[in-house]
């Protein structure tokens, strides 16, 4: 099993870690990470492994199997060191851009859900732009202006974003925190996570984000699509 650091402290960029499983010579499993592995539209972070003689091997991939974190490895690491201690960092620029765009989609989506009423019906996080689909039937001129203002107006209040957990019974019953339809619900967990920006937006969220919205800095909605009937696109970038 492997202690979620990234669900603990977002703003962790190095940490110390023991060698659970070496799977092969590219995919190493810790005890202990602060490395995001992809999902949820967010991507995998980046970072190193530095090993005790001081040899640094390259994390360019991580995805979660079950309660295990595996670390894809750029270089071939060695498979005879299991047990090990090792101390690891986290490609903060990478990392921190992540954050920054996905508080914005939840500005964002809590933005659209306010005014329109729409759920989120897919979405992904990228290192200099983000997506939401929505489930809108109109996104003229008019409306993108509001999103994108009322957005700005959430940035600039600096409200505090904060997480906490929930049963998934509670969280179900608050019909206002889940902004994903309901094919994209998750299932089969006893708690959720929420990410919940204060006095304005409350959200079931496993991902990493800023501590302030003021951090995100300027939202700007860059590009829209009709992805069909019911199903808007908007895509934003951050100044």
């Amino acid at each position: 099993m492997t202690e979620f650091l990234y669900l603990q402290d977002h703003y962790l960029k190095e940490f110390d870690a023991k060698i659970l499983e070496i799977l092969d010579s590219k995919s190493v499993v810790l005890d202990r990470t602060a490395i995001y592995p992809k999902g949820g539209g967010q991507p995998s972070d980046h970072g190193v492994i530095s090993t005790i003689d001081g040899t640094r091997y390259t994390i360019k991939d991580s995805s979660k199997q079950g309660e295990k974190i595996v670390h894809v490895i750029l270089e071939s690491f060695p498979t005879d060191i299991a047990g090990e201690q090792v101390h690891c960092s986290v490609n903060w620029p990478l990392r921190y851009s992540h954050m920054r765009y996905h508080t914005a989609l939840h500005i964002l989506s809590g933005v659209v859900f306010l005014k329109f009423g729409a759920r989120i019906t897919g979405g992904q996080i990228y290192a200099d732009r983000a997506r939401l689909d929505f489930s809108l039937d109109d996104l003229g001129r008019e409306r993108i202006t509001t999103i994108e203002s009322e957005a700005n107006t959430i940035v600039t209040e600096d409200r505090e974003v904060k997480t906490y957990w929930l049963t998934t019974e509670e969280a179900l019953r608050r019909k206002d925190m889940y902004k994903l339809s309901a094919d994209l619900l998750p299932k089969g967990l006893d708690k959720l996570r929420i990410v919940d920006i204060v006095g304005f937006d409350a959200q079931l969220d496993g991902g990493t984000h800023v501590a302030k919205t003021s951090e995100v800095g300027k939202i700007k909605i860059c590009k829209t699509q009709n992805k069909g009937k019911d199903n808007k696109r908007i895509e934003i970038i951050l100044d």
